[in-house]
């Protein structure tokens, strides 16, 4: 499609809420309408509003004063595939999926919208994949606390979730050095360990387990008997919700078979606790933040980073883009090809900078490796 053709699109929110959501719709609408004076559409609750057909136009005024909120002002959700849409469940209870796409093509024609700006993680990604192997003209926009979508070197959300880890982190330092306990701090991060490594280390935690080290409990035991008999006498341990121990799994907290990601995590904190408890003599407490790092308004670097990434989504759409995701790498925004970026995770590597730099100034990854071995790669420090 001819970017002169591009008169009206539609914007979807896809996937958990975080912060900069809305500084990213505010960033693609306006720019839309005041530099090419199109049509913009919000399309309700991600994937949901195109099965729906709840699409409905937004004014200026919609997307004004929004800069600052926390969530989306279009709604979410994160059970959506078209390809495997959940639209029963049999006698046994067993979920029957029908592939809806056809059924959002239709509402993408009714609209008449000419482009879709997907807004969303790798989960999201993966949903819009058939729309725009269908044709649509679908430019994405990376979005994830967890920080791990493939193509990019960060997403919005990613920063206040750190910021939000980190202050918890803070607080949890002040009573267990007043307790003189072992303070067990459980984040979010599925199967990647940036929010745990990052918050880790800005807030001085003297271990981080994150899924792409595994840890041993013995070595746990023994960093913390260590700290606690000759050390300072207390102990921080921030812990990714998908960390495991050497040759086991991650710890489910539940499965939901209607959902495109039927894996929950959780309970890994309290398997951890538990652990230091049985090998020490420590009093070992438990604090889960879950969605508390989702919500509140982004800090000011997650406000900038909306904004570029929505005025680059409107920007390369305009040159003729299709199909694209924008990105940023070595500071510079660019784009990648979507399908290429989705369905795949963007992991730590375990050569990380900021992993060489944590291990230096003492801070254990619950593995026997000890400070002064590996050497920092050519990973870039968040």
């Amino acid at each position: 499609m001819s970017p002169d053709s591009i008169k009206r699109i539609g914007i979807l929110t896809g996937g958990g809420d975080c912060p900069g959501l809305n500084a990213v719709i505010r960033a693609v609408a306006k720019t839309a309408m005041l530099q090419f004076r199109m049509e913009v559409f919000g399309i309700e609750d991600g994937f949901q509003g195109l099965i729906d057909n709840r699409v409905r136009r937004l004014s200026f005024r919609d997307v004004s004063g929004i800069l600052t909120r926390g969530g989306t002002i279009l709604g979410s959700n994160n059970r959506c595939d078209p390809r495997r849409y959940c639209t029963s469940t049999g006698p046994d209870g067993t979920p029957v999926f029908t592939d809806v796409t056809p059924t959002c093509l239709a509402t993408i024609r009714e609209n008449q919208l000419d482009a879709i700006i997907v807004i969303g993680g790798d989960g999201t990604m993966c949903c819009a994949a058939p729309l725009v192997e269908a044709g649509v003209n679908v430019i994405g926009i990376p979005k994830t606390i967890d920080n791990d979508l493939f193509g990019t070197e960060i997403t919005f959300g990613f920063l206040t979730a750190v910021a939000t880890a980190t202050e918890a982190l803070d607080r949890l330092h002040s009573t267990a050095d007043s307790h003189h306990r072992v303070m067990v701090c459980e984040v979010m991060g599925r199967n990647a360990g940036w929010i745990a490594l990052t918050a880790g280390v800005a807030s001085g935690s003297d271990m981080i387990l994150i899924p792409e080290i595994p840890f041993d409990d013995e070595a746990i035991g023994q960093f913390i008997r260590q700290r606690m008999e000759s050390g300072p006498g207390f102990a921080i341990v921030v812990v990714a919700e998908g960390a495991r121990s050497l040759g086991g799994a991650p710890v489910v907290a539940r499965i939901d078979p209607t959902s495109p990601d039927p894996i929950r995590l959780g309970g890994i904190g309290q398997r951890v606790a538990d652990s230091i408890g049985a090998r020490t003599n420590a009093e070992v407490r438990t604090t889960v933040l879950g969605h508390v790092l989702r919500g509140g308004m982004p800090i000011a670097a997650d406000r900038i980073l909306a904004t570029n990434f929505g005025y680059h989504a409107i920007s390369i759409l305009m040159e003729g883009a299709s199909g694209r995701l924008v990105v940023r790498e070595g500071n510079v925004f660019s784009d990648v090809d979507l399908l290429a970026s989705a369905g795949r995770q963007r992991l730590v590597p375990t050569n990380h900078a900021l992993i060489t730099a944590a291990r230096a100034v003492g801070t254990s990854f619950g593995d026997r490796l000890t400070r002064t071995e590996g050497r920092a790669g050519n990973s870039s420090v968040v």
